[in-house]
């Protein structure tokens, strides 16, 4: 498993080009997006990466900035010809101070 920290400065294109790439290998399965933690499966639904994002839920540009991005790869993961899928859980009450 991989981790990868992102901080609240993060480009938008940037780490979508870099989870789509992730999500277009034939070995992935699911991106299991949980407030900050996006975790991807491989398809005996071990942990490949988990991508955490230190920001501020609070903040309302970062909001904007991980919907964007959540849309992006939302969008990537369906037009995939094949079973890779994903689950949406990105902005909840828990994740706020």
């Amino acid at each position: 498993m991989k981790k990868i920290f992102i901080d609240a400065n993060f480009d938008v294109d940037d780490i979508t080009f870099k989870i789509n790439k992730i999500m277009a290998k034939w070995s992935i399965q699911l991106l299991d997006i949980n407030g900050p933690n996006w975790i991807i499966f491989d398809y005996d639904m071990e942990i490949k990466f988990v991508l955490i994002f230190d920001v501020d839920f609070n903040d309302i540009e970062t909001r904007i900035k991980l919907e964007d991005l959540k849309l992006n790869v939302i969008h990537h993961i369906e037009s995939l010809k094949d079973e890779t899928t994903y689950r949406d859980n990105l902005i909840n009450a828990v994740f706020f101070d």
